[in-house]
């Protein structure tokens, strides 16, 4: 296969939505080049389900064959090269995943929801304080502020480390601020969060980085020094950067499709439909890479050989009228998904799902409950998106909120 052949996906693309129907329609498993690397893409939600549950598609990077000439330093580069769980299988894949399950529990959980609710009340008093008539970017002040301040809450990252470390991660999130996500800017986060683990390490909590210090010291979960840090990098970057795109995106569609966030506010239809349907419609990621070909396979008519690497195009197969119908492009709350895959599926399915579910319930039911003139300050074509290949979402969520509900 020639290069001309190739799709190029463009992680400054202005039409995210516009690129994955043409991949769509291109075939189920499309050739693409990706940040320079040549890889399969899974565009279809059949054809997705199929690769994160094939028995013969691995994570661990061992059986990618060309691992050895994938450009450094890139977005891709950084996921499929990560240590923690997010690339094991099998046995240790379960061992690394137990260690951080507990976090997870519906428990600790219902135990976080009244700091949400509490943290969420202070966003929009802030936002309250705001002139009303002037526009305010609401990714900014209010979809990236929430998950940033519950993840350090739930991994325990000590006060004095806060802004320092949010500063980095405002990088990461691409929310604004002084700093570029570089790789010069990961290292520096990365050894942030070293410093943050050696001193939790003398001063044990209720969260997260004590109970994996605890479990190291446990037989059958043990956790090398490295494999705690990648965990709690991963934890830290992947448990909050996606609820700020899956928060944003959630406001501008309820913002911008028409006669939606009326159903909410008559009571026709939760909140809960509101996350579930924006988690299909528009993704918080685009693109994941990847799984590998253990050995030469057969998906949907596709040959593929042992060692080929095949991305997950998350956003492409929640818009798949071949599963969801030929409305696949609209977003109704009528009808929300029965299923879908912007979570994952199988072994590797995402452990913070229920967290972000319900942050981001919580912040949507207090923010359109306070602002009941709320409207969008910019048409939806208008706003730059992320320049990343895996990340969904707008860099800005400009709105005028108009005065407070009373």
């Amino acid at each position: 296969m020639t290069e001309e052949s190739r799709f190029i996906l463009d992680p400054a693309t202005r039409d995210l939505h516009a690129d994955n129907r043409r991949l769509r329609e291109a075939g189920p498993l499309v050739p693409v080049t990706a940040e320079g690397v040549p890889a399969w893409a899974a565009t279809r939600y059949a054809t997705l389900l199929t690769v994160l549950t094939h028995p013969n598609l691995s994570r661990e990077i061992c059986h990618w064959a060309a691992r050895h000439s994938s450009p450094p330093g890139t977005a891709i580069d950084r996921i499929v090269t990560d240590t923690s769980m997010l690339n094991a299988e099998g046995d240790e894949h379960r061992r690394l995943r137990t260690a951080v399950a507990g976090a997870f529990t519906p428990r600790r959980l219902e135990g976080l929801r009244p700091k949400i609710e509490s943290l969420t009340g202070r966003l929009i008093d802030r936002l309250a304080d705001l002139p009303p008539d002037q526009p305010v970017d609401l990714r900014k002040e209010f979809a990236y502020p929430l998950p940033r301040e519950v993840i350090s809450e739930l991994i325990g990252i000590p006060a004095g480390h806060q802004d320092e470390l949010h500063e980095l991660s405002d990088a990461v999130a691409q929310v604004g601020g002084s700093l570029d996500d570089t790789p010069e800017l990961r290292k520096a986060l990365h050894e942030l969060l070293g410093q943050i683990i050696d001193q939790r390490r003398d001063t044990p909590g209720e969260d997260l980085i004590t109970d994996l210090f605890r479990l190291r010291e446990q037989d059958g979960v043990r956790l090398s020094t490295d494999e705690l840090f990648a965990t709690i990098e991963l934890l830290f970057i992947a448990g909050h950067v996606t609820t700020v795109n899956l928060i944003t995106n959630a406001i501008g569609a309820l913002l911008n499709e028409p006669g939606q966030l009326d159903l909410l506010r008559s009571g026709k239809c939760p909140f809960s439909a509101a996350v579930e349907e924006t988690l299909r419609w528009d993704s918080p990621i685009a693109y994941f890479p990847m799984r590998y070909a253990v050995r030469d396979i057969e998906i949907d008519g596709v040959h593929l050989r042992a060692g080929e690497p095949i991305l997950a195009c998350f956003a492409s197969a929640g818009r798949d009228p071949g599963h969801y119908g030929e409305a696949a492009h609209l977003f109704d709350l009528t009808s929300p998904p029965a299923t879908h895959l912007s979570f994952g599926h199988g072994p590797h399915f995402c452990l913070g799902a229920p967290l972000a579910r319900l942050e981001a319930e919580v912040a949507l039911t207090a923010l359109f409950g306070a602002f009941p003139e709320i409207a969008p300050a910019a048409p939806p074509e208008e706003l730059c998106p992320l320049d990343t290949l895996l990340g969904n979402s707008t860099r800005t969520m400009p709105a005028v909120l108009g005065p407070r509900s009373r």
